[in-house]
């Protein structure tokens, strides 16, 4: 999928196979709903802004076994590993803002 901003219209029918993903995340985007980690996969850019979305993208989100999540992140350049581990609090912040509730206990990094 591209990263252009798709409209979502049900009568219309989609040029190229779509993922789940992307389907979902675009109508939950429309009705105003959070609903998982597609959506956080889909809204990435929109929930973490651009200085982190331009050096990371998003690989895992793993459940722990304290009910949290674990979100893995795999940085563009390996590189910028270290300046994202500074980041891990304000990434867990912003994540946790916009689901509105504590659901992040881990940022890990894959290379």
């Amino acid at each position: 999928m591209s990263n252009q901003e798709n409209k979502f219209n049900p009568d219309e029918r989609a040029a190229r196979p779509q993922t789940i993903a992307g389907v979902l995340g675009r109508f939950f985007k429309r009705i105003g709903v959070r609903a998982s980690d597609s959506d956080l996969v889909a809204r990435w850019p929109d929930i973490i802004g651009p200085e982190i979305s331009d050096l990371a993208s998003i690989c895992a989100v793993k459940k722990t076994r304290s009910g949290g999540y674990n979100i893995v992140l795999r940085p563009k350049n390996p590189a910028h590993t270290l300046k994202l581990s500074y980041m891990t609090e304000e990434i867990k912040k912003k994540i946790n803002n916009y689901f509105g509730s504590t659901c992040v206990d881990k940022i890990t990094f894959r290379k």
